[in-house]
């Protein structure tokens, strides 16, 4: 009974004093706050077949869920026959934390890198996160880096808001280094040929799973946001039409941050597409060819899987009522040493750091021109490209906060282009940044310097 009374407070205190579609009403908040609402849109005998089939925890089986457990993190542990997997082969496992007076709900995607070969996947420099699997205490306030990622996830951040702070949050982890995109395993030798170990990119396949949890345990959500950044934004877009076909609600949101599908076509130059030597290399380790890309061309008849940047149009045109963006920095030299150093001869053999930077800054751009032409026409898709924050290398716009990614020179703030998804209307805001100076010319921030040590 305390612990109820405390979530109410929380709520009153919290919660936006005008109702969004989704939102229960008071009397119907306070029946769920006691008798919690289950799954309303359980999967059906249909969605369970197929190359990629909606599998549920067998009868049963334990998997850690309260269904009264409000505003904690719970981990949901899923059974080996719902076909999830970490790419060590240990058991997989996502986290929800619920709220009882909104169905709407916010599916958050943790980023952290690929992999592709031994080095990689054991977690080495450019490698991919939780190679040894997932710990049940993975979002305990003990873990920072995962608890307080976001505002989209830090559901009391003190430095920024959106109204999805008042959702639920389903938080899934990252441990198969394939942007949640992969469905092979894969055997990968030390390069002394001293070791091996065998590898699951499993990606679609845990996401599916997850999925078919949330549809036979919590209520169809009125309203749903898509997101991540890094590896999860890219599993965000990548995995979108499964998601929002399945999970069926009425108002969809995609914010991919810094996780950049770029084109890519086949037979293209790479001197015109750069990220088309990354792109060719992931197809094959991850075996997307084999069954992803055909699956995922099956649900989008605009999807060209000999292209995967074609997935951006493609799924604005599928969803038209949907509201679609993409955000990241024109100076991130994360995402942009995956996409390029181990491609580009020039770019790996760089003599010092600050040459290195220009390579890679060069190329992103030039992928940058790429994704924003093809955007451009798109009024429901939109795309926010601020040039630099002195975070984390200028990776990721929305962790931490949302502050320092404006685009000075237009009189925009990151939160207008996050508002212009979730509440705009007409075209989803475009803009990307030409200013090189205003951004590296600002204050020494203190917030920021401590995270990059944790970092």
């Amino acid at each position: 009974m305390r612990k109820s009374l405390l979530v109410v407070l929380c709520l009153f205190f919290t919660t936006p004093s005008y109702a969004e579609f989704g939102d229960y009403d008071l009397p119907t908040t306070i029946f769920n706050l006691f008798a919690p609402f289950g799954g309303d849109n359980p999967v059906t005998p249909e969605q369970m077949t197929g190359d990629y089939p909606l599998l549920g925890n067998p009868a049963g089986f334990a998997d850690g869920y309260d269904p009264g457990g409000w505003l904690s993190w719970q981990t949901v542990q899923l059974h080996p026959s719902t076909g999830a997997v970490c790419g060590n082969g240990s058991p997989y496992k996502f986290f929800v934390n619920r709220v009882p007076n909104t169905s709407n709900t916010v599916i958050y995607m943790e980023g952290g890198g690929a992999c592709w070969d031994y080095e990689s996947c054991k977690g080495g420099s450019l490698g991919a996160r939780n190679p040894n699997g997932i710990p049940d205490d993975y979002l305990d306030l003990s873990n920072p880096a995962t608890s307080l990622v976001s505002p989209f996830v830090f559901r009391f951040n003190p430095w920024s808001q959106t109204k999805v702070q008042a959702w639920n949050t389903v938080y899934i982890p990252y441990c198969t280094g394939d942007l949640y995109t992969g469905d092979k395993i894969a055997v990968y030798d030390k390069a002394d040929g001293t070791d091996s170990i065998v590898w699951h990119h499993n990606g679609l396949r845990n996401v599916r799973a997850a999925l078919a949890w949330l549809k036979n345990n919590v209520p169809r959500p009125g309203q749903a946001l898509m997101t991540g950044c890094s590896a999860g934004g890219g599993g965000a877009v990548t995995n979108y039409a499964h998601l929002r076909e399945d999970l069926d609600a009425p108002l969809s949101f995609l914010i991919n941050d810094s996780g950049p599908i770029y084109p890519a076509p086949d037979g293209g130059d790479p001197a015109d597409f750069p990220s088309l030597p990354l792109q060719q290399l992931v197809r094959e380790a991850w075996g997307l060819d084999d069954g992803p890309m055909v699956e995922l061309a099956a649900r989008l008849p605009g999807f060209d899987n000999t292209d995967l940047g074609s997935l951006n149009a493609a799924l604005a045109a599928r969803f038209p009522n949907d509201r679609l963006g993409h955000t990241h920095f024109l100076a991130d030299l994360v995402y942009s040493r995956y996409s390029y150093e181990r491609f580009y001869d020039e770019i790996a053999n760089a003599p010092n750091e600050q040459a290195r930077n220009a390579l890679l800054t060069e190329r992103w751009t030039k992928d940058t021109v790429n994704l924003f032409a093809e955007v451009i026409p798109l009024t429901n898709y939109g795309i926010y490209v601020p040039f630099y924050r002195n975070l984390n290398n200028s990776h990721c716009s929305t962790i931490v906060d949302f502050e320092n990614g404006d685009i000075q020179e237009q009189a925009l703030e990151l939160e207008d282009f996050i508002n212009s998804v979730l509440d705009g209307n007409g075209p989803v805001l475009q803009a990307i940044e030409s200013d090189r100076t205003a951004d590296p010319a600002k204050p020494f921030n203190l917030l920021y310097f401590f995270i990059d040590q944790l970092l």
